[in-house]
Order: C-alpha cells, then structure tokens, then sequence
C-alpha cells in the first residue's frame, strides 16, 4: 500500500520526528510503499522525493519589513508552495492513504484540500494541542492556561502567548480564528489520532467532532531496545531546556540533593540561563549533555538509576517516558495531564506535585537511595510497554484505522 507520511522536519528532532521517522521504518519493513513530505534542511534525513519538499523557512524570523511580516504570515495560514508541490508528488506518486503529523507554518493545511479533491483518506496525529490552543501547549506566564477555550483566540494577543510578541499572537490568533470558521481541519480530515485520554477529552471539550476522534497510543519497536534494570549513578533529564519543561524546577532541587548526580540530555531556549544558574550555584552535580543522536541517548538512558520528568505544561504521550520504559527505567514525573495514564505511582515510578522543588526533591532522593525498587519498578515499566506500548500492537491498530477508511483494500500484514 502506498502511504504519504508529512511531517515538517524531516530529521530526529522531537517527538513528533521520532514517532513519524519509526512510521516510515516500520510501515516499509511491512511491505508498504512510504512516501515523506516534509520542509527542506541540510540535517534531513536522505529522500528520493526531497525535492519535492517545501523551502526551508523559520518563522520565529518575524522581523522584517511590514510587506514582508504579511507575507510570512500569510504563508502560515496557507502556503501555495505546499499545495503545488504536493500536487506533483501525489500527481507521481498516488498514494492511497495520507498520515499527516506536525504540519502547521511550514506546510499548512493548504495540502488538505489537495488531498481532498484526490478523494484521499486523511489521518492526523494531534502531538500537542495547536488545533485549539494557539500556542500549542495551553501555557503562559509560567502557568497552564485555558481562556481560548469557546473559540476566544484574542485572549492569545491579549497575553502575548506566542514568544512574547504580539504580532506573532495576532497572526497565530487569526489562523485559528480562519481554520475554526472554515472547517479547514474538521472538514478535511478523516480521522484524529488522540495519544492520550486526556488529550482525547480535552479535544473534545473544545469542539473538535467526537466521532473523528480516536485514541491510539503512541508505540515502540521493543526489539530495538534492550531493558537494564541495574541502577546507575546518575538521574537522568532527557528534553528541551525549557523554562516549562520544569528545567529550572529540576536545577533547584538538585541544589537541595549535592549527593545526587543529574545528567541533562538536550538543548534549548533557555540553554544559557541554565548554564548561568549551574555556575552560580557551584552545582558540581550536574552535567550538561547538550542532543544526543538516538542511539547514544539509549546508551544513557541505559546507564542511568531512572529518568526524570519535572515537566510544568500538558503533554500528550511522551516518547521519553515510553523510551525510559522500554529500557527498563522508571521515571519521577509530574502529576500532570496525561503523565499519570503513563507512570501510575509506585508501579513504573513516581509522581510529584508539579512545579514543587520540594516534593520533586524528595522523591528523586526517596527512589535514588532504594536500588531494589528501582528496579522493581523498572521491571514493571517494561511490562507496561509490552502490554500496552508494543509496535506490533502500535501498527495492527494503525492499519485497521486505515482498513476503516479504505475497506478491504489492506492486508493486516
């Protein structure tokens, strides 16, 4: 079967890459023929449809000119390049079935009504919360937040959600406001992937149709990875350096545990300022990573006593959780969303309340020093992912979605 896969990056990047990228590894080593579409940069995986793929552009660069700031933002809400270029892939290639990902800016929801016209099935994995939460994450001002919810996208200007800006607020404003009322994603998208119940109902609570909704959890290839249940030395931090990724959270209460080692894996915004806080505060129990490729950052999830996960904002099914299970790890993380559907407390690791110093201390220092339960719930954390997270589970549920769509034109293979 052919199967068109999109997805703005093209390279290990998030979760949303790593989800996507193991599609199309997957999906090929069962026989069907995987089409990527995506945006053009040098750190892009190899593809023999690459130039196919829509010009490079970043859109955190909204500081030019007025003619220049409107043609950008016009691009966001809907890119001509995309459609064209993608009429020519789909014109070459005829895909049966498309499995779109993180396409907005970039790639737009322009290529929908090209799929559309095609009478092409389309299935959307929701990732984050862009379709009713402008800044994607239902976060600002170093708290969760739910105003737009009924449609009130001004409240994004109002705050300033996007970087702080209020000309990006108002463009990312206006696009939902644009989408809401022509349908763009509800009309043209088949079916929705929720990764979570709480995504899945929060999707619903703001107007998303229920009977386009599904809930599949995201999936792992567990042959790719072999579980450790010996305690390392060292807690691991694995993520964007990111105020509401809880980075800040996690450096105060290291502070408060100077006979705890804490690897960090990742890069960020807010890379400098963490840098800065290490220095100031002597914390000589911490170590900076900066990206690991994959396979290094299972060699370090592998090594490490458990991962922890202080995260501050609404996630929806964290490949870093799904990973550190897979290896075999437990994880602190904060109660929060759809954290606990995951890590359920003192079966595949702990939970704290979010945002505390103190009762994320507590609990790191709490599993640090009981080796024996580390290892208890690391066993029960890679059950967890056999039972409920496996690829062949992932993909037999995958493909009966698309069955669903084009009736007795796929083979469960």
């Amino acid at each position: 079967m052919k199967i068109l896969l999109a997805n703005k990056f093209y390279y290990p990047r998030g979760g949303p890459e790593t989800v996507m990228l193991q599609q199309e590894k997957h999906l090929k080593k069962m026989g069907h023929e995987v089409i990527p579409f995506a945006m053009q940069d040098e750190r892009n995986l190899g593809s023999e449809y690459s130039h196919y793929f829509v010009s490079n552009v970043d859109y955190h660069q909204m500081n030019g000119s007025p003619v220049r700031n409107a043609r950008i933002a016009l691009n966001m809400i809907y890119s001509s390049e995309a459609k064209q270029k993608l009429e020519r892939l789909l014109e070459l290639t005829r895909p049966e079935i498309a499995h779109l990902h993180n396409i907005y800016h970039q790639i737009s929801p322009s290529i929908l009504k090209v799929l559309k016209k095609r009478n092409i099935p389309v299935v959307m994995t929701l990732h984050d919360f862009k379709l009713v939460c402008p800044n994607y994450s239902f976060y600002r001002d170093g708290q969760n937040c739910e105003e737009c919810r009924g449609k009130r996208f001004y409240k994004t200007v109002q705050h300033r959600c996007i970087q702080n800006s209020r000309l990006k607020s108002l463009v990312c404003a206006v696009e939902g406001y644009w989408h809401n009322w022509t349908q763009t994603y509800s009309d043209n998208v088949d079916k929705f992937i929720a990764l979570s119940r709480f995504s899945l109902n929060k999707f619903i609570q703001y107007g998303l149709p229920e009977d386009k909704l599904t809930l599949l959890p995201n999936g792992l290839e567990l042959k790719e990875y072999k579980p450790s249940y010996q305690p390392g030395n060292y807690v691991l931090f694995v993520g964007r350096l990111n105020q509401k990724y809880g980075i800040f959270t996690l450096l105060e209460a290291a502070r408060r545990l100077p006979e705890i080692s804490f690897h960090l894996a990742g890069n960020g915004e807010d890379e400098e300022k963490v840098k800065s806080f290490i220095e100031e505060n002597n914390l000589g129990n911490v170590k900076l990573l900066g990206y690991l490729c994959p396979e290094k950052l299972k060699l370090e999830i592998s090594k490490c006593r458990f991962v922890v996960f202080p995260t501050t904002i609404y996630h929806n099914c964290p490949m870093v959780i799904l990973e550190a299970f897979a290896l075999g790890k437990p994880v602190v993380a904060s109660n929060l969303g759809s954290i606990p559907e995951l890590v359920e407390k003192n079966v595949a690791g702990l939970l704290c309340e979010t945002g505390s110093v103190s009762d994320l201390a507590e609990q790191i220092q709490n599993l640090y020093q009981q080796p024996q339960l580390v290892r208890e719930l690391g066993k029960n954390a890679r059950n967890k992912i056999e039972k409920d997270h496996s690829a062949s589970n992932y993909y037999f549920r995958l493909l009966r979605l698309y069955q669903e769509l084009l009736p007795g034109r796929i083979n469960d293979n």
